[in-house]
């Protein structure tokens, strides 16, 4: 990636470290699939879909910054 700017690279790059830390998964959420950051045990907070159907994108629902509950995976045996 280039970037052409004028401000500092310590204001771009400034909260990279809290970016790392994230627990994020991907999870198939009422037929989409979704990037979440968990913020619970059973709790998350919508990053990013990945979908080819552009009316999830339209639904304010699977808007990014949302919150979702979900349930836990279960281990297949």
């Amino acid at each position: 990636m280039i970037m052409y700017t004028t401000i500092p690279l310590e204001y771009i790059f400034e909260n990279m470290e809290q970016v790392e830390n994230q627990v994020v998964k991907e999870l198939n959420f009422g037929g989409i699939t979704m990037m979440v950051e968990q913020t619970g045990a059973f709790e998350g907070k919508i990053i990013r879909l990945i979908s080819p159907n552009p009316q999830d994108y339209l639904n304010p629902r699977y808007a990014p910054g949302q919150k979702i509950y979900f349930r836990p995976e279960l281990s297949q045996q």
